[in-house]
């Protein structure tokens, strides 16, 4: 389910980790141009599935859950299975990118390798 506000505290990468299930963990800041200008594709890949949990985390200098993602630009959506790290999209500009990250974390990765992000 879509998250609109990015949240100011961030979870503890094991907290991250030990998560069931599908997970968006969203890195940017509210004032990044490039994290405005994604939202609605975001928002447009994550509301009509309430099955994904989307955690947007405010990213920036010292905080360490973006340094253990090592996330390097804005927004960076990290795309996690049962705490698993399945696609990874930097800085989104068309719905596909968001399309096929999504694919990969609804497969249940049984009888064919993973492709890489």
């Amino acid at each position: 389910m879509y998250t609109s506000r990015y949240a100011s505290t961030e979870p503890a990468r094991a907290e991250v980790d030990a998560r069931e299930g599908a997970t968006v963990v969203e890195f940017g800041a509210p004032w990044c141009g490039h994290c405005i200008g994604a939202q609605p594709l975001v928002e447009a890949a994550l509301s009509p599935r309430p099955d994904i949990q989307h955690l947007k985390i405010e990213d920036g200098r010292g905080r360490a859950l973006g340094r253990s993602f090592r996330v390097k630009l804005w927004p960076t959506l990290v795309f996690l299975r049962d705490g698993v790290e399945r696609a990874r999209v930097v800085r989104p500009t068309d719905s596909e990118a968001l399309r096929l990250a999504l694919a990969r974390i609804d497969d249940d990765g049984q009888d064919r390798p993973q492709p890489q992000a």
